[in-house]
């Protein structure tokens, strides 16, 4: 008889044989930085998650780096809108502002800026309209300003969004224009039109005021799309390559590892964060157990970085087992 529980009678042997492991390391936490001052607003559809402005950043700031968390990617709230996002590309922006920030006080912390327009726009959506619709080809040239502005504001890495066919070539293009030839781009490749997004449009102010967007991010029914996806923004130039989300898209970070030799990132996106902690708050389920066991499917799916809200959280359990 084959006798497979062998290999799990006790915590001792499961630790040896454990396929995958969740490590700190894989994690990046996102922040949401808000233009103004003396601001520390908790989102209510993410408990434990807050809008903060630049001057109450810093105990935040300090938690995270005793956590050993390498990464953060930023998510700025402006307070001047309009038709084209143009505070994406403001030298003096609060995204800006928050990278010189970090980057003097917390200089090992390492930062990624999220690349797109929703949260700057009036409309929500992620680039120029005309007739109801992003302009692909325009959004691009915004595009290239906006990261070029974060570069010379001291980001580590440009992490665009926006589902722009062409944003992973303009963007290249630009940044080594202007010799920043060693900044890597990480790409939200395979991002789809999501049902799962909802709380992070009420943490960052960007849903749309009209329409949605599937004429720019992926039908959820497709697997071979998202490959195609990824394969044109590697060849662009893409560093490391995104699915977004991530619980519901497993299959799809597995293929899209498979595929590639690039890193693999996943985004454990606001509604997962969501729907667990109003679980756990319900007792229906034990929260840290949930949490952990989700990550890890991410990590044996094959995600090499996990941008998680859970990051703090994992981070504190993790941190203790070593």
């Amino acid at each position: 008889m084959h006798r497979t529980r062998r290999l799990r009678k006790t915590e001792g042997i499961r630790r040896l044989v454990r396929e995958n492991r969740l490590s700190v390391d894989n994690f990046i936490y996102p922040l949401f930085i808000e233009e103004g001052e003396n601001v520390c607003t908790e989102i209510v559809s993410m408990p434990g998650v807050f809008r903060y402005s630049l001057d109450q950043l810093h105990n935040e700031l300090e938690e995270i780096t005793n956590l050993n968390i390498p990464a953060v990617i930023l998510f700025g709230i402006p307070t001047h809108k309009d038709e084209v996002g143009s505070e994406t590309w403001n030298d003096q922006g609060i995204i800006q502002k928050a990278i010189q920030y970090i980057k003097k006080n917390f200089p090992d912390l390492y930062v990624i800026t999220d690349v797109c327009f929703c949260e700057y726009t009036n409309h929500g959506h992620c680039g120029v309209i005309e007739d109801g619709d992003v302009v692909n080809d325009a959004t691009l040239i915004n595009l290239q300003k906006q990261v070029v502005s974060h570069a010379k504001a001291g980001a580590d890495m440009v992490a665009p969004s926006g589902m722009m066919d062409g944003m992973i070539q303009a963007i290249r293009k630009a940044l080594d224009q202007e010799g920043f030839y060693n900044l890597p781009i990480m790409s939200y490749a395979i991002k789809y039109a999501s049902a799962f997004y909802g709380p992070f449009r009420d943490a960052a102010d960007s849903a749309p005021s009209f329409g949605d967007r599937r004429t720019y991010q992926m039908d959820p029914s497709n697997r071979l799309e998202g490959l195609r996806e990824a394969e044109i923004d590697e060849a662009e130039g893409a560093d490391i390559l995104m699915v977004k989300p991530a619980l519901s898209y497993l299959d799809v970070i597995r293929d899209l590892k498979n595929e590639t030799d690039k890193p693999v990132a996943c985004y454990n996106v606001s509604g997962e964060y969501a729907m667990v902690k109003a679980a756990a708050a319900k007792g229906w389920i034990d929260e840290k157990r949930v949490m952990m066991e989700s990550l890890l499917s991410m990590k044996r799916a094959g995600a090499d970085l996990i941008i998680t809200y859970f990051a703090k959280d994992a981070a504190k359990l993790l941190n203790k087992k070593e």
